[in-house]
């Protein structure tokens, strides 16, 4: 896999780790929040590993049946389009 996808798929799922601790903080502090919406769509373009690692760190939306149903299905998505683009 060339380096410019690695590179993309690390930026994504860094953006999804750091958007569940801000989106957990702001939950904290009853303030505006981050779309589940916004979640789903980066998790279907790559992130879904940074956002479920952010689910497990911060307890972040793991009660949501839902949540965690589309995060799960996103993260089956990546893991074969990994593996298309490695071979």
């Amino acid at each position: 896999m060339p380096q410019v996808e690695i590179g993309y798929l690390v930026l994504l799922n860094l953006v999804g780790l750091l958007l569940c601790a801000y989106d957990k903080l702001m939950a904290i502090r009853h303030q505006w929040r981050i779309p589940e919406r916004a979640f789903f769509l980066l998790g279907l373009i790559g992130g879904a590993i940074g956002i479920l690692i952010g689910m497990i760190l911060f307890h972040h939306k793991t009660s949501k049946p839902k949540f965690v149903l589309v995060i799960a299905f996103d993260l089956i998505i990546n893991v074969i389009a990994y593996f298309v683009l490695i071979h």
